[in-house]
């Protein structure tokens, strides 16, 4: 048994899973409205927490097995707390040059089934929070998440050369500085007001959890098919 490979191939969406199952006791009532943001955040914030575990398993993973990439990682370019998006993105071109050491004519997009993977992340996000008084209490930001037929466009993530594209890594700049505020507790010594500059260059819509969940999961599911492409190649040889 390998936890390390039982872990990185969970899906972080099962997270979500237990938050809206251990709510549902609690009602919509308007007494529970305070809970909302502590409930939201805390699994957020254990959502991000999954995820960059996740990614620093992976690595050693990989430098369990091949022995030059162990030195290039843990020894030229380390990584820190693999949370922000150029670290991913690092792990992610990992993945892809140790893939391709077995199968050198390996092509990200037609390896994974991008319309499948963008349709069912977004499908399992509707289907999980819809009548759940979590999107009760965040009722604005589910209706924008509900009729955003932008949230994560089938051509902008999975590329051969990018994680994330055009519109969606923006996305997960807003989640990254969402996460900081969270895990440092900025806000408490902050205004929580964005500066006019930061409104005329974001949209509003995505700084909303349930776009950051969405992110999330989609992030997760790209490592996790890429993972096990990997571990079939390993196996095979």
């Amino acid at each position: 048994m390998n936890k390390h490979r039982d872990f990185i191939l969970s899906p972080i969406i099962g997270i979500l899973k237990e938050v809206v199952a251990a709510n549902i006791g609690i009602g919509d009532g308007i007494e529970t409205y305070p809970l909302s943001e502590y409930v939201l955040q805390s699994v957020f914030l254990k959502m991000t927490g999954f995820q960059e575990q996740k990614m620093k398993c992976i690595c050693w993973e990989l430098a369990t097995v091949d022995y030059e990439y162990r030195y290039f990682r843990f020894t030229q370019q380390r990584l820190g707390e693999c949370s922000n998006y150029a670290e991913k993105m690092s792990i992610y071109k990992d993945l892809i040059d140790l893939i391709k050491k077995y199968e050198p004519g390996f092509d990200v997009t037609a390896e994974l089934d991008r319309n499948l993977i963008s349709a069912e992340t977004l499908s399992e996000i509707k289907a999980l929070f819809v009548g759940s008084n979590v999107a009760t209490w965040a009722q604005n930001n589910f209706h924008d998440f509900l009729n955003d037929n932008n949230v994560i466009p089938a051509n902008q993530f999975a590329s051969n050369s990018s994680l994330l594209e055009n519109n969606l890594k923006p996305k997960y700049e807003l989640l990254y500085k969402h996460r900081n505020r969270c895990a440092h507790n900025t806000l408490s010594y902050q205004d929580n007001l964005p500066t006019l500059k930061t409104l005329f260059i974001s949209n509003p819509k995505d700084d909303n959890y349930f776009v950051r969940f969405t992110l999330l999961i989609l992030i997760d599911k790209i490592f996790i098919a890429l993972y096990e492409k990997y571990n079939v190649m390993v196996d095979d040889n």
